[in-house]
């Protein structure tokens, strides 16, 4: 059995359930107060930890794989491998400053006080650019230390940004990009490196799913060629003939970022009763 440690509360935790959900694994209890959940149709079990803990889970053989934010396995820095890249809760870590501070470029963080609960990132990132500021490690909010005068600047994950705005605060340096990813125990046995290669096909194919459409459509068949280059598909479009003579129905997948720009060719190319719908998984 495979020991996987995710988060008990907060940004990743619903989604790191509904990526196991969607990939078909269904456990004896869900999100709940217990510590441990055991699955039901999988060889894997769940331990709900606080986020800052699981790469140490990880790393030290508690559990054998864990999902975690990026940038706490980064700050952490435990020995633990990359196993995948899940593309969900997506941020950045940048530093920010008073909106009405002056800033051209970097060198004007030098002698700053820079608050921040990641200082082992921070550090090393001031150390390549040669800056030399002063770290105040935290662990609660950072947005509100410039304003009562603990910090000049701050250093934290960034979404949207409109948390900075409302603190008066504005980005000036992206420090790195954060997403979901999945770790592994360097030195798991055959056994649990086979079930964690069957995981980590069932996340892709779910993965891989979010990114495209499916498409139905009709066509006169004068225009399947026509149309057949604008829908590739994954290999080409399926052809099927229609009850009406000189019609043809073609099924095919587009990635999501070119679902507009494909609509409107086809539509002028002279497709009719466009059909779009989500696809569950995607086995490639």
């Amino acid at each position: 059995m495979l020991t996987i440690a995710v988060q008990k509360t907060g940004r990743l935790s619903e989604k790191t359930l509904e990526l196991l959900k969607d990939s078909g694994i269904v456990f004896q209890n869900g999100k709940s107060t217990k510590l441990k959940s055991v699955a039901l149709n999988f060889p894997i079990q769940i331990l709900y930890l606080r986020d800052d803990d699981i790469p140490e889970y990880v790393a030290d053989a508690v559990a054998d794989v864990g999902i975690v934010g990026e940038n706490i396995f980064m700050e952490k820095e435990k020995s633990a491998q990359v196993v995948e890249r899940l593309g969900f809760a997506r941020c950045r870590l940048s530093i920010a400053i008073p909106k009405d501070r002056v800033y051209q470029d970097i060198t004007d963080l030098n002698g700053l006080n820079i608050a921040t609960a990641y200082p082992v990132i921070l550090s090393k990132y001031l150390k390549k650019k040669g800056v030399k500021s002063s770290i105040h490690r935290i662990s609660g909010s950072a947005e509100i230390t410039p304003s009562i005068g603990l910090a000049d600047a701050i250093f934290d994950i960034v979404s949207s940004g409109s948390t900075l705005m409302s603190n008066g605060l504005k980005e000036v340096e992206t420090v790195m990009n954060s997403e979901a990813i999945l770790i592994a125990n360097s030195k798991l046995n055959d056994e649990k490196k086979g079930i964690l290669d069957r995981l980590v096909f069932r996340f892709r194919a779910v993965n891989k799913a979010k990114n495209y459409k499916y498409i139905l459509l009709n066509t006169p068949n004068k225009s399947i060629q026509k149309i057949s280059k604008i829908l590739p598909g994954m290999k080409s479009p399926t052809i099927m003939p229609l009850a009406l003579e000189g019609w043809s129905s073609l099924h095919t997948v587009i990635q999501e970022d070119e679902f507009w720009e494909v609509i409107e060719s086809l539509k002028k190319a002279g497709a009719q009763g466009i059909l779009v719908t989500p696809i569950e998984k995607m086995i490639i």
